[in-house]
């Protein structure tokens, strides 16, 4: 009788043991599938601010003409981005569509969505001193950065001071 009393117990003890250790792993992978997901939006997150860098030059700053071209012929090729000049000459006549400027690579609108239609990437107006288009390079510029509904820079406006 005490033997069967011995076993019992070594048999309590062991399931007991089980259940503890089954318990304590299920608590540590769901911790640790926490941590992961934390991690995951952090290296997201990350992983964002990195692209965003080096658009991060344009954001509200003033640039000269020459700088200006530099990024036009930098971006105009790019997928689903766009540059939009518009210098002094449009936005000081009279005609509505000279004021949205010219736009290099894809065309957007105020909300970041870029159009199908075809790109833009010719910079002969945009060099020749004759054509409201041109970019003077000694000229000032202050340039913003356009962002679609997700968050995502699809291009950059430059409006010449």
């Amino acid at each position: 009788m005490e033997e069967n009393t011995g076993v019992g117990i070594r048999v309590a003890a062991g399931i007991f043991l089980t259940i503890m250790l089954i318990t304590i792993v299920v608590i540590i992978t769901i911790s640790s599938q926490d941590a992961a997901k934390q991690g995951q939006t952090k290296m997201a997150a990350i992983t964002t601010q990195l692209s965003d860098t080096e658009y991060q030059t344009y954001s509200n700053t003033t640039l000269s003409g020459s700088q200006v071209l530099n990024a036009v012929r930098q971006y105009m090729n790019q997928e689903q981005f766009g540059v939009q000049v518009i210098t002094g000459k449009q936005r000081l006549s009279g005609n509505d569509d000279k004021k949205k400027g010219v736009f290099y690579g894809n065309t957007f609108d105020a909300s970041g969505e870029v159009s199908k239609i075809s790109k833009n990437t010719s910079l002969t107006n945009a060099e020749k001193q004759s054509e409201d288009a041109y970019i003077n390079p000694s000229g000032k510029f202050r340039s913003s950065i356009v962002r679609d509904k997700n968050n995502m820079i699809r291009g950059i406006i430059f409006e010449q001071e």
